[in-house]
């Protein structure tokens, strides 16, 4: 008797309590309602151009859905489980209310909830989790009115899209794909119910922790289907047969992708002004040049120690690839260790050492009209304390600026721009990016006081591989906000440097310098043009500071550096710029197939670049008398000619009084010389002159002719 009359008077003092809230909820206005908290955290997507999904950045895995998107059999998922009179109450359900004080009371213990979904959706964004009667009465306030506010379908589609289904994933189509790996629009019924069951208890009940459990839970939820009229006896006996049938989808970050991530990052803030938090919250999809198969493999070539002189086990490295054509980035390795947000070596300068040379010196010279066959000094030569030398310690005297390249010689490098003048070379290197305070000659092998990175060096060399023209390498094609508004896109806009004829001679002399000089080591399918780099570090007998390669195919430039984040007498490279230069060729050998190129075209209207001439040396000219020439007495003249049928002979007549040229011959290694006296004949030697860069070779052995020999 005494706990029916307790159970009556609960039941009057709630109904007191409810009228009495009634009416404080229709003087409250919009109390506590902002807008902006409706707002929900959503996941950024980064794409590739083909339409690849490549990433997801969140800081909650959310994917906002539709309610037209979700199955009405999903929503009656929930709101049978959930809050049965969802559609009939105005933010409060004062029958369950009730219904679960009397339950409480008949059990001595709270054993039933009587939220509505209104309400747990104002519990999630507004309040706090605290038991208290202030934020419970704050919570029935929000959702009376947010009632007023949202029609049905839009709390029903804010709730479905903000509750925690586990595992981090937000929101209905999150939780879709992760344990379906489908989208939202695709769920089954016995899939919904499964999924409607989740947020009272994610972690205990979730399929991927205990799918016993979850199979139970979803059976409660197609049983109070049933009992709500949303589904048949028939059709929840089939469905409660089925097993629980998981496709797994779980989100994991891929290492390889963790530079190229923060670098779209920090471009999304410097360009387009969003910030980190905006990217990860605000549902952006960001389409990238991202060429996937290249960044993955650039990640695990990277790291594998072979490509590393023995003993630097422990070195650093950096990578970058350029698409040609755009300047987009098709992929990017900050260090061998990348970790988000860590130390970028793509961005720190070193040295470039030779790797310079083509942008400080060849380039400007070739602008100021000289040719890749124009002889350069090649002496020791000091300038004013300053006294540059070749590695190999040996001097030519002359060289061709186009051997001089192949082989990365310093001494007509700096000999070159000493005539040139640093002040003409640094005009030309802020127009390609890579713009320095140094005024001395020692720029000319890429001794700089700051240095350069291998971005900035991509840029810059791109400037030879199309047509003398930079542009800004970029890594966000375009941009779209979560509501599918364009936000920017990349500007392809290009600058010219150099004229498309130098961008040329210096391909061809840079292709020389992979098939015949300094570039050498590693293999590949492709013609590739580049520069090698290697910087002393002189606390150590041969030690080596930075090595690098530099280079492009047809279709994609790019840097690879080697180092140290601190070189010191214990950590220093124990091998030079061949190691660089292998690692870039199988790095570009990874490029997807429609990147490939096998060739350099040359642009229309240009004047071709042929092989260099290279002189022979001569020591077995023979001659002898004949009658075979054109006068009574003749002589022919004998000799081992060059493969390059090129070349050219000049063949003199030497006497005590002087030396005359009588003949010029090309390509052969004989002539008959007729009309001579025969009582005065003359000694002979033959001189290979290059008609490339009009200059003379070595003498050959000199012969004199005797009466005793006639013809051969």
């Amino acid at each position: 008797m005494k706990k029916k009359l307790l159970v009556g008077t609960t039941i009057l003092a709630g109904m007191f309590f409810s009228l009495t809230l009634y009416l404080t909820i229709l003087f409250s206005g919009d109390y506590v309602i902002d807008d902006k908290m409706l707002v929900m955290n959503s996941t950024t997507k980064i794409v590739s151009e083909d339409g690849e999904e490549l990433a997801k950045l969140f800081i909650e895995n959310r994917e906002v859905a539709s309610i037209h998107d979700i199955p009405e059999h999903v929503q009656d998922a929930f709101v049978a489980i959930e809050d049965a009179r969802f559609y009939e109450h105005q933010g409060i359900d004062f029958r369950a209310i009730g219904r679960a004080l009397y339950r409480d009371i008949l059990a001595g213990a709270k054993v039933e909830g009587g939220s509505t979904i209104t309400q747990q959706l104002a519990k999630n964004t507004f309040l706090t989790h605290d038991k208290t009667w202030l934020r419970k009465t704050k919570e029935v306030i929000i959702a009376m009115n947010l009632e007023r506010r949202y029609s049905k379908d839009e709390l029903l589609e804010m709730y479905l899209n903000r509750i925690y289904f586990g595992h981090g994933a937000y929101g209905i189509q999150a939780a879709a794909t992760l344990y379906f790996n489908k989208d939202v629009s695709e769920l089954t019924v016995e899939e919904g119910a499964l999924l409607a069951g989740l947020p009272k208890a994610p972690n205990n009940l979730s399929p991927i922790n205990d799918i016993e459990k979850s199979q139970q839970r979803r059976d409660v939820v197609l049983n109070v289907m049933h009992n709500r009229g949303y589904l048949s006896a028939e059709e929840v006996v089939r469905l409660q047969g089925k097993t629980v049938a998981l496709n797994v989808n779980r989100i994991n970050e891929n290492e390889a992708f963790l530079t190229y991530i923060d670098m779209v990052l920090d471009e999304a803030e410097q360009r387009y002004h969003l910030s980190n938090e905006e990217v990860f919250s605000g549902g952006y999809s960001i389409i990238v040049p991202m060429d996937k198969q290249l960044q993955e493999a650039s990640f695990e070539l990277i790291r594998q120690n072979q490509f590393f002189p023995n003993g630097n086990e422990d070195a650093q490295s950096a990578v970058v690839m350029m698409d040609v054509d755009s300047g987009g980035i098709l992929a990017v390795q900050g260090g061998r260790d990348y970790v988000a947000k860590g130390l970028n070596r793509v961005h720190a300068k070193r040295q470039p050492g030779s790797a310079f040379k083509p942008l400080a010196v060849y380039g400007p010279a070739l602008e100021e009209q000289l040719n890749p066959y124009s002889i350069l000094k090649d002496e020791l030569i000091d300038y004013d304390g300053y006294t540059p030398r070749n590695a190999n310690r040996e001097y030519e005297g002359e060289v061709t600026m186009y051997d001089a390249v192949t082989h990365s010689l310093n001494a007509p490098t700096v000999w070159l721009l000493n005539e040139l003048g640093v002040k003409h070379s640094h005009s030309y290197l802020e127009q390609l990016g890579v713009g320095i305070k140094d005024d001395g000659l020692a720029v000319a092998l890429g001794g700089l006081t700051e240095g350069v990175s291998p971005l900035q060096l991509t840029k810059a060399y791109r400037a030879f591989a199309k047509e003398g023209k930079v542009v800004d390498p970029y890594f966000i094609e375009e941009i779209y906000d979560a509501n599918g508004e364009l936000v920017g896109r990349a500007v392809h806009e290009e600058t010219p440097v150099f004229s498309k004829q130098t961008a040329w001679y210096m391909t061809k002399m840079l292709e020389s310098v992979v098939t015949s000089g300094t570039g050498q080591n590693g293999s590949t399918s492709q013609a590739v043009a580049g520069k090698t780099g290697t910087t002393t570090y002189d606390e150590v007998d041969g030690g080596i500071r930075d090595a690098w390669f530099v280079g492009y195919t047809e279709n994609v430039v790019g840097a690879v550096w080697m180092g140290y984040d601190a070189t010191t007498p214990t950590t220093y490279l124990r091998g030079g710029s061949s190691y660089p230069t292998a690692l870039f060729k199988n790095v570009i050998d990874s490029v997807d197939d429609t990147r490939k190129s096998y060739t350099f075209s040359m642009p229309d209207g240009l004047q071709d670049l042929d092989d260099p001439i290279h002189f022979v040396s001569i020591d077995d000219l023979e001659g002898a008398l004949t009658f075979r020439g054109s006068g009574f007495v003749g002589v022919q003249l004998q000799w081992t000619p060059s493969s390059d049928d090129r070349l050219q002979y000049h063949v003199y007549e030497v006497t005590k009084e002087e030396t005359e040229l009588v003949t010029t011959v090309t390509g052969v290694g004989e002539v008959t010389i007729g009309s001579i006296n025969p009582f005065s004949i003359p000694d002979y030697i033959v001189v290979p002159y290059n008609p490339q860069t009009e200059r003379e070779g070595d003498p050959s052995n000199q012969i004199t002719i005797s009466w005793r020999k006639f013809g051969f």
